[in-house]
């Protein structure tokens, strides 16, 4: 079991996205930057951020010189949309979460997003 938003979650996430065929063929071979940024998360806040190019994909805690899309959300958020409590939609209409950049980019890739959420529904996580 992993904690929310740790190095070892990070990896768990990325490994879980590399074996999920729906969350890779949704991906293909896209170009995209994702820079997530959580407060009043228990550690205080956290970054995290999406890399994919070329069909391969790279999730890991930091930041992010040039991200395509920033999404700012507060831990109870970020936590709710992992528990698969909230979806990202819903979570973006409400404004729960922030959202800044090529949010055409951003849209282009929607199913990505939605296959991310079916890639990591299994991992065992503490939050």
């Amino acid at each position: 079991m992993s904690k929310f938003l740790s190095e070892e979650w990070a990896s768990d996430v990325s490994a879980a996205m590399a074996a999920h065929e729906g969350f890779k063929n949704a991906l293909g071979a896209a170009d995209l930057a994702i820079q997530f940024n959580v407060n009043d998360a228990p550690d205080g806040e956290v970054a995290y951020y999406l890399a994919a190019d070329g069909g391969v994909s790279n999730l890991a805690l930091g930041t992010l010189e040039n991200p395509d899309i920033t999404v700012a959300q507060s831990y109870e958020t970020a936590a709710a949309i992992s528990k698969g409590e909230l979806n990202t939609q819903t979570a973006f209409m409400t404004g729960k979460l922030k959202v800044s950049g090529n949010l055409a980019k951003l849209m282009m890739h929607q199913a990505a997003v939605q296959q991310w959420a079916a890639a990591v529904s299994e991992l065992d996580v503490e939050y």
